[in-house]
């Protein structure tokens, strides 16, 4: 009993330390968006001698903020809404039809997650150019179906193998089928993996960077705060207190999500893993 007070003390202290590890450079970010350009040239590390509120007033003005912010909402939402529609009825279909084409085409849809996307990204720009998605918010949204549906259908499809055919065989019987079985009666099961998802994909496509800088960096109008924040670092000077507040205001919506639903994260996981 004594060894696992104490095995259980000293797991809670290294998991502190290696939360102060992960905070630390947040920490450092809130506090230089506080700080005034010669106190970040100065010292880093050092807390403000003055809180530089004006920076972030400064911020919201120089880069549109609530523009940005829809701008953001847009990608956002429209990103989330096809990685869930496409992978909750994919995975649903795959799970229930048990033959070697349909492991096949599951094992296909999800190897694209071995992909690293720097490997193909000039391919993806060229392909959007083609198919006039560039250079616009909803076109980028329709982008992340394709790179977050693979992990989105690894996800669900572990869990709906969880899900009795009974259920299938009963709504059947009371005249529910196709389209109106899933959404009906399947899709309200799936409500904790779902949660997981939108937890995972929105601090994913709200905080992206690359895919926004290749897409809709051309014009002022397009950009998401993400790259609102690079704005402030040129070639020859960087103004480092408005990029940290930029770089705060960009995350803290994604933030607050996951602080209202992380209890939903482990929950889902581990429901769609133990199902699967």
């Amino acid at each position: 009993m004594t060894k696992n007070r104490a095995g259980r003390f000293v797991l809670e202290i290294v998991m502190v330390l290696l939360s102060i590890l992960f905070l630390y450079p947040l920490f450092l970010t809130i506090i230089n968006s506080l700080k005034s350009f010669q106190e970040v040239m100065t010292d880093v590390i050092a807390l403000p001698k003055r809180l530089a509120f004006e920076n972030y007033s400064y911020v919201w003005e120089f880069i549109n903020y609530p523009r940005l912010f829809l701008n953001n909402a847009v990608i956002t939402i429209l990103g989330l809404a096809g990685i869930i529609l496409i992978s909750s009825i994919a995975a649903y279909k795959l799970a229930r039809t048990k033959s070697k084409a349909s492991s096949i085409i599951y094992m296909l849809c999800i190897m694209p997650m071995l992909i690293p996307f720097q490997s193909i990204m000039l391919t993806v720009l060229q392909m959007a150019k083609n198919f006039h998605l560039s250079d616009s918010t909803w076109g980028l949204g329709i982008l992340y179906w394709g790179f977050g549906a693979p992990l989105a259908l690894f996800i669900y499809h572990g869990f709906v193998k969880g899900i009795p055919k009974e259920i299938d065989e009963s709504a059947t019987i009371d005249g529910a089928s196709g389209f109106r079985l899933f959404f009906s009666v399947i899709f309200p099961l799936l409500k904790s993996v779902t949660t997981t998802i939108i937890i995972i994909d929105v601090m994913w496509i709200w905080n992206d960077f690359l895919l926004p800088l290749l897409m809709v960096n051309g014009s002022p109008t397009t950009k998401t705060l993400t790259l609102a924040a690079y704005t402030f670092v040129g070639q020859y000077t960087s103004d480092w207190q408005y990029a940290m507040t930029a770089m705060v205001m960009a995350v803290l919506p994604s933030i607050i999500v996951f602080i209202f639903l992380q209890k939903y994260i482990v929950k889902g996981v581990v429901a769609g893993a133990v199902k699967g």
